[in-house]
């Protein structure tokens, strides 16, 4: 491969994810477990990209992180460890939620990967936070996936386990292998090939299976395989902020979607950054994991201009956070695949590239959330001073709000006492400010089958805040069923 068009395919994947999440950001989980129907025309104009930059910095949450972990290797070289990579999330100052935040907190008190993602710890372990920000490993990793999925597993299990761990390591090998493909007649291929690294007795691998035969049973009919899909795999276990709703952050059904969207897009970039969008749930990010995947094939020079119309006015900000821009990371994602490819047996001749291909190889199983159904929605009672309430199963998960109230200059850290059957389990601190927010504020699983009565102490109240709890999620160890 030439140097040249390496560094054009790393290029297209960043800008094609820029214009995918931009493409799909007015619409981001507005369309819950729902499509958006062909006569809603979704706008892009030359004004579109500047327009989000300016007013809507954090929509770029996907590509901010992804950049915030390419810094950690330019600040301490590909072998960058996992506690190098947690210690730039913890001191983070981006928009961060569900996983990401959660592994945010986890780090800033004190609790280390991979304990920080593993779903004892995290309630959103199965989310698609990894999945979002996995590109940087696989963009640096040219036909060799399993040096991406190295990577990965130096990163992915700060904020995921099991699934949400999974949809990384998938996105990454993706891109490794898309990265050296020469068509995107190549796509079916490159996607049955990502897949085996992921095991195939998890839900994760059944799911991509799945569209991928529902594919070649209806080829033209995107909609069908949708409706297949979002019958059988749209019940979430894990996040309790989509628990009893029609809100689905789960990692698996939004892979289906970015898998979805490549397959019936045809290597079309119209048809995939709007099928992909139109699948509904995170309407930003899977156009732009999709439109990635499709641009490290066809290389920058192939995206269409009608996409990169207002690319050129955004290039060289910034994104949130970091001193990144977007010509930026072109330059340094070249950089680390470079290194990538000779760690790994390859080299640089003139401006030829001599990549070692690995034929990928299959992560561990993980299961986040086994033996644990989610059976009810509970109202706690919450005073100035306590949080209780009861309930029959082994375990809950009690609910705040995605974005807390900003109280400016008086921001609190609440201390509480955390008691299960009368006896102290934790203690927990839950500070009112977004940054340092623990996004689902209590949780414990794993508990004795039975009747359980809980009381949370909050030690220091305030009159001017209290913790903010919506509700909570009761699991027990069998799914309740429903028969008509």
């Amino acid at each position: 491969m030439k140097q040249t068009t390496l560094r054009d395919k790393i290029k297209g994947a960043w800008a094609a994810q820029t214009i995918g999440v931009t493409f799909g950001g007015p619409i981001e989980f507005q369309y819950n477990s729902t499509m958006v129907q062909d006569n809603q025309v979704i706008e892009w104009s030359d004004s579109t990209l500047s327009s989000a930059f300016a007013h809507k910095p954090g929509l770029y949450d996907d590509i901010y992180m992804d950049l915030t972990f390419m810094q950690v290797i330019e600040d301490n070289g590909i072998d960058a460890t996992s506690a190098q990579y947690a210690a730039a999330i913890g001191r983070s100052k981006y928009k961060l939620w569900f996983a990401n935040q959660m592994a945010r907190y986890n780090v800033q008190n004190g609790l280390e990967p991979p304990a920080s993602g593993h779903w004892l710890n995290n309630p959103c372990a199965d989310d698609i936070d990894f999945q979002i920000e996995a590109d940087f490993a696989g963009l640096m990793s040219p036909g060799m996936p399993n040096a991406a999925i190295e990577i990965c597993d130096r990163v992915g299990h700060i904020m995921n386990y099991g699934d949400g761990y999974y949809g990384g390591v998938f996105v990454a090998a993706m891109y490794a292998e898309a990265l050296v493909s020469k068509s995107s007649a190549e796509l079916p291929a490159i996607i049955e090939r990502a897949l085996k690294a992921i095991p195939a007795e998890s839900r994760f691998s059944q799911c991509i299976s799945d569209v991928i035969a529902w594919h070649k049973e209806a080829p033209d009919d995107w909609k069908s395989t949708w409706y297949r899909v979002n019958r059988k795999w749209s019940t979430d276990t894990g996040s309790p902020l989509g628990i009893f709703k029609p809100f689905n952050i789960d990692a698996k059904i939004n892979s289906a979607w970015v898998v979805l969207g490549l397959l019936y897009g045809n290597g079309d970039f119209t048809r995939t950054f709007e099928i992909t969008t139109r699948c509904g749930d995170d309407a930003d990010c899977n156009p732009a994991s999709a439109g990635g995947i499709l641009a490290a094939i066809v290389g920058f020079d192939a995206i269409p201009d009608f996409w990169k119309k207002g690319l050129d006015k955004v290039s060289d900000i910034s994104f949130m956070g970091t001193s990144i821009s977007l010509n930026q990371a072109y330059d340094i994602s070249f950089k680390h695949a470079e290194k990538i490819i000779t760690k790994n047996g390859g080299e640089l001749k003139g401006d030829n590239v001599v990549i070692k291909r690995q034929a990928v190889t299959t992560v561990p199983l993980e299961v986040s959330f086994q033996g644990h159904y989610p059976v009810q929605r509970i109202n706690p009672v919450v005073t100035r001073n306590t949080i209780t309430f009861s309930f029959e199963g082994i375990g809950f998960a009690l609910v705040s709000p995605p974005n807390l109230k900003d109280l400016g200059d008086r921001s609190h850290v609440f201390d509480t006492e955390v008691y299960i059957d009368g006896k102290l389990t934790d203690k927990v601190k839950l500070p009112t400010t977004e940054n340092g927010r623990r996004f689902t504020p209590f949780w414990k699983y794993q508990l004795p089958k039975g009747k359980h009565s809980v009381e949370i102490r909050i030690l220091n109240p305030v009159d001017f805040a209290q913790p903010e709890i919506n509700y909570g999620i009761v699991y027990n160890d069998t799914p309740s069923t429903v028969s008509f």
